[in-house]
């Protein structure tokens, strides 16, 4: 495995070279295009045969016995690399690529948001500024490394010369990497790709997005509400996108009693990319000086 990330290197003009791309990871299978777009590794590894309901009171059906008296010889002409156990090794493997790679980067903040918001909407200028400035802060910048937000972002990272990582998800439709990335990975499963932005990002910031924002927001904040990481910012850029989804929680889950009132802090909403820069920045330096002054054992049992 390759590793592209040379924040030092330069160009012949002695700028760095901005608009350079990286090779992709390559996934480690591509199934054929059908005619339902194509067959993801996390839809093979979450797929499970259908099989008859039967009731216990009824006789075992005589196709289901000869289905079982032949399962053996067929499994012995099967081929186990298409089974869920050998899966295991391919995840294993891309955990593995995933922390090789990463580990070496800076401190770095992700950046969640719609892939579909175009260069001219207000947010992705908003995230490419936010990036710029958290650059210019000394932070690397992870995003899915797709078009949108993540777009924006990468772009802002190599704006303000610091390393700008794309995390990219093998998905049925195509979604090519955008040109702004320094590093560049491919993974397959998202809950492999999630583990990733977790254990190496300092802060999310949430821009107005879909179903697989929601995904990425509420997993930081059930892994911060129930400790299994330390508490980093998770900062909602445009509070008229989100001022509906703050309304219900507080209204429908504090009101209820299934998140308790202080959950809510677990969550900052700002429209102001300089602010934001100001809340991670401050937030890094403190979790930095608590690090230095803990025993040096800590930092060995933290995930992060």
């Amino acid at each position: 495995m390759s590793r592209n990330h040379n924040p030092d290197k330069k160009s012949s003009n002695g700028s760095n070279n901005r608009n350079r791309k990286t090779t992709r990871y390559s996934p480690r299978y591509r199934a054929p295009n059908n005619q339902n777009g194509r067959i993801t590794e996390d839809e093979r590894l979450l797929r499970r045969p259908t099989q008859p309901l039967i009731s216990p009171t009824e006789p075992i059906p005589t196709e289901q016995v000869k289905e079982e008296e032949h399962a053996l010889e067929r499994a012995l002409n099967f081929d186990f690399t298409l089974t869920d156990p050998w899966r295991v090794f391919r995840i294993m493997s891309e955990f593995v690529d995933g922390f090789d790679v990463l580990a070496h980067i800076p401190p770095s903040v992700a950046f969640f948001g719609s892939a579909r918001l175009k260069p001219e909407t207000d947010a992705y200028k908003a995230a490419e500024e936010t990036a710029l400035l958290l650059a210019r802060a000394g932070f690397g910048i992870i995003t899915g490394g797709g078009p949108g937000i993540m777009e924006a972002a990468n772009k802002g990272a190599q704006e303000g010369d610091t390393c700008s990582i794309g995390c990219n998800i093998e998905l049925p439709f195509e979604q090519a990497s955008n040109q702004y990335l320094d590093v560049s990975v491919d993974f397959s499963y998202f809950f492999v790709r999630k583990t990733m932005f977790v254990k190496y990002s300092e802060a999310f910031i949430i821009f107005p997005g879909g179903f697989g924002t929601m995904d990425e927001l509420f997993e930081a904040l059930t892994l911060i509400q129930t400790q299994k990481v330390k508490h980093f910012p998770v900062i909602l850029y445009d509070s008229k996108f989100w001022s509906g989804l703050i309304d219900w929680i507080n209204k429908a889950m504090v009101g209820a009693g299934t998140i308790s009132p202080e959950d809510m802090l677990l969550l900052r909403l700002s429209d102001d990319p300089r602010e934001i820069c100001k809340i991670v920045t401050e937030a890094y330096k403190e979790s930095y000086s608590q690090d230095r002054s803990r025993r040096a054992h800590y930092r060995d049992q933290s995930i992060r």
